[in-house]
C-alpha cells in the first residue's frame, strides 16, 4: 500500500512540474529570456578569455621551440668546430709520424721509400714542409737521382727564401753539383759511419781529444745526418761540457731539426741546468713545433711548475691548450680549476675540461657541470661525467636531472647516464617524465642498452 502511494506521489510531482513548464506565465518566460540573454555575453567573454590564453600558450610554446632550435644549431656549429679542431690535430700528429717514419727510412738507406714519404708531406703542407724538402733532396741525392735532387732544391729555395733550412740546403746543393756526373760511392757513406763510430769510441776513451774533432764536425758543411749523429755522440758522454754544446745548439737559430735533437737530448740529460735551458728556449722561440716539443719534454720530466707557467703566460691559444693537456696527464686538478675560472676563450676552457677528465678530477667536473653558466661548456662537463663512470658522478647526474629545467641539459644527462650504462636511472626517468620528447629519448637509449631493467620496463609498457 505504501509502495503504491509512493509511486502515485512521484507521478503527481512529475505532472505538476510538466504543467508548470506548459503554463509558465509570459512574464516568467520573459524573465527567463532576459536572464538567458544576460548570460550569453558572459559566456562569450569567457570564450574570448580562453582563446587568448590558448593563443598565449601557443606563442610561448613556439618561442620555446625556437629557443631549442637555436640552441641545437649552436651546439651543431660547436661540434663542427670541435671536429675541425680534432681533424687538424690528427693531421699534425700524422705529419709528425710520417716525418719520423721517413727519416728512419733514410737511416736504413731506404731512399726511395723516404723520398715518397717526404713528397707526401710536401703536398700536404704544414709545419714540417721545409724539412721535408731538404730531406727529399737528400734522399734523391743518396739514391743517385742528382737532377731530381737539384729540382727539389730549386723548388724549396723558390718557395721558402727565408727558411732556416736554407744554409744546409745550399751546402747540400753544392755536394749534389759536385757529385753530378759520377756514381755514388758506397764507401763514402761507409767512411762517414766509420768516422762516427771512431769518434764515439774516442769520446769514451779520451774525451779531451774528441772535443775538437766533434766541434769541427758540427761547424762544418757535412750533411745533417752526420751532424745529428755527432750530437747523439755528445749526448752519451753526460759531461757538463757536452750539455753546454747541446744547449748552444738548442738556443741557436740554425737548422730546426738539429735544434729539436739538441732539445731532446737536453731533456734526456735532466738536471736543473737542462730544464732551465728548455724554459729559456720556450720563452724566446717563435716556432710552434719547437715550443710544442718542449711542452712534451716538460711533461716527460714531470715539470709541473714550468708547464703551469707556460699555460698561464702563453698567448697562443693552441699552445696554451697543449700545455693544459700536458698538465692533465701529470694530474693538476687544483691548478687547472683555477685556470678555468680565469680563462676567457671557450676552446681553451674545453681543453681544461679534457685535462680534468684525463686527470680523473671527478669533483672538479661535478662542480663545473652544476655551476657553469655557459650551456655548451656545461653540456661538455656533463658528457665528461658520463665517461668517468664513478658512483659519485652517477648520483650527481640523477640529482641534476630531477632539479634541472633546461630540456637540452636534461637530454645530455640522459646521454651521460647511457654512457655510464646506468639503465636503472634511465628507467626511473622514463617512468616519471611527462615531456614526450625526453621520455622518448630515455626509451631510445634503453632500447640499445640490452639491460635487464630496460627489458622489464618494456614489458611493463606493453602490458
Amino acid at each position: 500500500m505504501k509502495a503504491y502511494k509512493m509511486a502515485a506521489l512521484k507521478r503527481a510531482v512529475l505532472i505538476v512540474l510538466m504543467s508548470a513548464m506548459v503554463v509558465t506565465p509570459s512574464s516568467v518566460r520573459a524573465g527567463q529570456a532576459a536572464a538567458k540573454g544576460a548570460t550569453q555575453p558572459a559566456q562569450a567573454g569567457n570564450k574570448v578569455d580562453d582563446d587568448d590564453t590558448d593563443q598565449a600558450q601557443k606563442q610561448e610554446e613556439a618561442k620555446e621551440r625556437e629557443r631549442e632550435r637555436q640552441e641545437q644549431e649552436r651546439e651543431k656549429i660547436q661540434e663542427q668546430q670541435e671536429r675541425e679542431q680534432e681533424r687538424q690535430e690528427r693531421e699534425l700528429e700524422r705529419a709528425v709520424r710520417v716525418y719520423e717514419k721517413a727519416t728512419r727510412a733514410l737511416d736504413k738507406r731506404q731512399y726511395e721509400d723516404a723520398v715518397k714519404l717526404f713528397d707526401e708531406l710536401i703536398k700536404k703542407g704544414g709545419d714540417r714542409v721545409e724539412g721535408a724538402y731538404y730531406w727529399k733532396a737528400y734522399g734523391e741525392f743518396k739514391h743517385g737521382q742528382f737532377k731530381e735532387a737539384l729540382a727539389t732544391y730549386e723548388s724549396f729555395v723558390k718557395g721558402f727564401p727565408q727558411s732556416r733550412w736554407l744554409n744546409d740546403a745550399k751546402q747540400l746543393a753544392v755536394e749534389i753539383q759536385q757529385a753530378e756526373g759520377r756514381p755514388v760511392k758506397p764507401e763514402d757513406q761507409a767512411d762517414e759511419e766509420l768516422q762516427l763510430l771512431a769518434l764515439n769510441g774516442l769520446m769514451h776513451a779520451d774525451p779531451e781529444r774528441a772535443w775538437p774533432l766533434l766541434q769541427k764536425l758540427l761547424e762544418s758543411s757535412r750533411p745533417l745526418k752526420i751532424k745529428e749523429q755527432a750530437l747523439f755522440v755528445l749526448s752519451q758522454s753526460g759531461s757538463d761540457k757536452a750539455r753546454e754544446v747541446l744547449a748552444n745548439f738548442a738556443r741557436g737559430q740554425a737548422n730546426p731539426d738539429l735544434q729539436l735533437k739538441s732539445l731532446e737530448y737536453l731533456a734526456l740529460f735532466g738536471g736543473k741546468e737542462s730544464r732551465q735551458t728548455l724554459e729559456e728556449v720556450y720563452k724566446s722561440s717563435g716556432d710552434k713545433t719547437i715550443k710544442r716539443s718542449i711542452l712534451g719534454f716538460f711533461m716527460i720530466g714531470g715539470d709541473r711548475d714550468r708547464l703551469l707557467a707556460a699555460a698561464k703566460a702563453e698567448k697562443d691559444a693552441d699552445l696554451r691548450g697543449e700545455a693544459i693537456g700536458q698538465l692533465g696527464v701529470l694530474g693538476a686538478p687544483d691548478e687547472l680549476s683555477e685556470m678555468y675560472q680565469a680563462e676567457s676563450e671557450v676552446k681553451v676552457k674545453r681543453k681544461i675540461l679534457d685535462a680534468l677528465f684525463v686527470g680523473g678530477a671527478a669533483d672538479k667536473m661535478i662542480d663545473l657541470a652544476e655551476n657553469e653558466k655557459d650551456p655548451e661548456l656545461r653540456r661538455s662537463a656533463i658528457e665528461k661525467m658520463g665517461l668517468m663512470g664513478s658512483p659519485k658522478t652517477a648520483d650527481t647526474l640523477v640529482k641534476m636531472y630531477a632539479s634541472e629545467n633546461d630540456k637540452n641539459i636534461r637530454r645530455k644527462v640522459i646521454e651521460a647516464l647511457f654512457m655510464q650504462g646506468n639503465a636503472k636511472a634511465i628507467v626511473e626517468i622514463a617512468r616519471k617524465e611527462t615531456d614526450p620528447e625526453l621520455k622518448k629519448k630515455a626509451v631510445e637509449q634503453l632500447s640499445i642498452m640490452n639491460s635487464k631493467e630496460g627489458t622489464e620496463f618494456f614489458e611493463e609498457i606493453l602490458k
